[in-house]
């Protein structure tokens, strides 16, 4: 495989956007939008070596914003991003790689699949761009009027990363100095090198309004977070009592149960969901019923304790929902209270905990009035990448 590198331009000033830092190291999710950029392209095994060209000015910002990376020093680039790319390229002039990938540091989605079709195309041509054809109609206006329509058929819009064979690319790049070419594919085309249309990804949009930037935000956080889905199961017998636990209320029954710690199985449930989304073993592991500390111990504490673990892995709970399974008592008076209890005692939205019941028509254990069992699902989001 050639050794390949990527250049990430970052050095322009995002006046268009605005704001206090340019638009390279704005936040999206929680993390620099150049790190978003740098991350696909170190993540991607087909890619030898990431080196960002930054503005001088920039230097904290980008250190700040790439910490924890292993990249190749950044290089400063110019005036105008032609000359950042030139610089770029000369910078890399004593390593020697085979190919290089250009992308800007505003297209802070661009994915795996898209990467891989520029990189394939360059066994074939000596210069390959991302890009996605031309949907919408296109009027050529004069003065607020449209003057005509224009054929669409053959038109595509361009995007990154912009591939090339290395020496080919950086010549072409000396012989443009001085002109005012749009894109990296232009200076391929002035060197009269053919370059190759690859799909790129309507994702991979480029960052310039506020607009983007909110677009972008939405982005940022879904692509940023996994689902994860656990499931919990419990189960405790009748015993003496005039109440009983269930769902973090005290319940008035002829029974109560019997456990170690108050026996609520919907709790319990509910625990074993949320430690099983996060691979963290189960109840029994955490709050042994061996250790006397537990014994008659709210299972409030337990529940919380797995919503911790959660947390401090930077997840939250997008909902959870529990199923109590008995003959009695009977559960629909209890729900709305049950599942405002649940919600109190992790601090999440009520909408987001769901309490039901069910019989098993007087089958098996729960149905001969013996006990009472409970299953939970719980579903939480989590970061996905450092």
């Amino acid at each position: 495989m050639e050794n390949c590198v990527a250049l990430i331009v970052a050095a322009g000033r995002g006046q268009r956007l605005g704001g206090e830092v340019p638009k390279q190291y704005r936040l999206l999710g929680g993390r620099a939008m150049l790190r978003h950029s740098v991350l696909t392209f170190l993540h991607n095994p087909r890619v030898n070596a990431v080196r960002a060209i930054i503005h001088p000015a920039d230097q904290p910002l980008y250190e700040q914003a790439v910490a924890g990376l292993s990249l190749l020093p950044p290089i400063y680039g110019g005036a105008a991003r032609q000359e950042s790319a030139r610089l770029g390229l000369e910078s890399l002039a004593a390593l020697e790689p085979g190919l290089v990938l250009i992308h800007d540091a505003a297209r802070p989605f661009v994915d795996f699949g898209t990467i891989d079709r520029v990189i394939d195309a360059l066994d074939e041509t000596p210069a390959a761009i991302a890009a996605v054809p031309v949907i919408d109609t296109l009027k050529r206006e004069n003065g607020g009027l449209v003057e005509g329509t224009l054929d669409r058929a053959a038109l595509w819009r361009a995007q990154t990363p912009q591939g090339f064979r290395f020496h080919e690319i950086i010549a072409a790049h000396r012989a443009a100095i001085g002109r005012e070419l749009t894109d990296d594919a232009a200076v391929a085309e002035h060197a009269g090198l053919p370059v190759r249309l690859v799909l790129g990804s309507e994702e991979n949009f480029k960052v310039t309004t506020e607009e983007d930037l909110r677009r972008a935000e939405r982005f940022a956080i879904d692509a940023l977070c996994e689902s994860r889905v656990g499931t919990g199961f419990d189960v405790h017998q009748f015993g003496p009592g005039d109440k009983l636990m269930l769902c973090g209320l005290p319940v008035a029954h002829d029974h109560g149960l019997v456990g170690h710690s108050d026996g609520d199985v919907g709790l319990h449930a509910l625990t074993d969901a949320l430690l099983g989304c996060i691979g963290a073993g189960d109840i029994g592991s955490h709050f042994p019923p061996s250790d006397p500390r537990w014994k008659g111990a709210a299972s409030a504490l337990f529940l919380r304790h797995a919503a911790d673990l959660v947390a401090e892995r930077g997840g939250s709970i997008v909902n959870l929902d529990v199923t109590v399974i008995c003959e009695r008592p009977k559960i629909g008076p209890h729900r709305e209270a049950m599942a405002a209890r649940i919600a109190e005692i992790l601090g999440i939205p009520r909408e987001r905990v769901s309490v039901k019941a069910t019989t098993t028509d007087k089958l098996g254990f729960t149905g001969r009035g013996e006990g009472i069992a409970a299953q939970a699902v719980a579903t939480i989001r989590l970061p996905s990448r450092p």
